[in-house]
This record gives structure tokens, C-alpha cells and sequence, in this order.
């Protein structure tokens, strides 16, 4: 397979062209765990409006004189990508079902660390109040020092559990 892939030097300089632009047309930088909140949050409100009403979190963002949930900035955004990298797969030839794997593991176990990988990070930027993206890099491009610590932690966290999981990968 000879896929080419972006210089990722020249990838993080557009990332933070991105940022850029957000922070100066939105005055907010980027961020995901937001929107994907504000959709769980419409789909609460959507199948049990009255729990959603009565619920100490939920109520914040529903009720009476509440904008739809789905009308947040974060959600746009995260269409944006998902529209994006689906182009971007099509023009690059590399829209494809498949699942990468190294030599010992297979698709399922793949799939399961996957998800719970997802789930744990999902929660944890719930906990953290912000994701990857909105707390580390937009944290760091206003110099913020959560945002220089929450980098450090991801980065640091993923550093540490890749020793416990090299074993599937090599």
C-alpha cells in the first residue's frame, strides 16, 4: 500500500492555523467533549424530558426558555470533521472499511480496547472539563497553565499505559 499521508509538522501547523481562526472569529477555541455532551444531553431530553427536567445536571442545559442542546457551536464543529475526514478519505483513496492491528491481537480485542480506551478518555474529559483539543490546545494557545498541565497528563498518561500495551503492537 503506498497511501501518503500529510508531513505532521505541516499538520500541526494547520491545526494551529485552525485554532487560530476559531479563537478569533468564535472568540472560543476548539473543543469536542462539549458537543458530544450537548448531544447525549438532546438525547436524554428526547426520550425523558421530564427526567431530563427534574435531573440536576440535565435541567442546566433543558427546560423552558433553553436553547436545544443541538444548536451548541461544538456540535457544528463536530459535523465539520466528520464531514471533513470522510472527504478527505474519499479524494486521499482511503475510504475503506477495515481495522489495523499489530501481528498479536485480533480485530475483537482491537475493537474492545478501542471502546474502552474511548469510554475512560470520554469520562475522564467530563471530569477534567474539557477534552484533548479544548482543554490542552486551546488551553496552551492562551497560555493557560491547566491547559499546559492537561497536555503534559495526557501525554504523560498515554506514555505510561503504552509500556502495558506495546506487548499487542510489536
Amino acid at each position: 500500500m503506498t497511501t501518503k499521508y500529510m508531513n505532521p509538522y505541516l499538520a500541526g501547523f494547520f491545526l494551529g492555523l485552525v485554532l487560530l481562526a476559531t479563537i478569533f472569529i468564535t472568540g472560543r477555541g476548539l473543543g469536542a467533549s462539549g458537543g458530544i455532551k450537548s448531544i447525549v444531553v438532546a438525547a436524554v431530553d428526547g426520550v425523558a424530558p421530564a427526567h431530563a427536567e427534574q435531573s440536576q445536571f440535565y435541567s442546566t442545559y433543558v427546560g423552558p426558555g433553553k436553547d436545544n442542546p443541538l444548536k451548541a457551536w461544538l456540535v457544528f464543529e463536530l459535523a465539520g470533521v466528520l464531514v471533513g475526514a470522510f472527504v478527505s478519505g474519499l479524494t486521499a483513496d482511503r475510504l475503506r472499511i477495515q481495522t489495523e492491528s499489530g501481528p498479536r491481537v485480533s480485530p475483537r480485542v482491537r475493537w474492545t480496547f478501542a471502546l474502552l480506551g474511548g469510554a475512560l478518555f470520554g469520562i475522564g474529559a467530563q471530569y477534567a472539563r474539557g477534552c484533548t483539543s479544548g482543554a490542552a490546545l486551546s488551553g496552551m494557545a492562551v497560555l493557560s497553565t491547566a491547559g499546559f498541565v492537561a497536555m503534559l497528563a495526557i501525554f504523560g498518561a498515554g506514555y505510561a499505559f503504552a509500556f502495558f500495551a506495546r506487548k499487542l503492537w510489536i
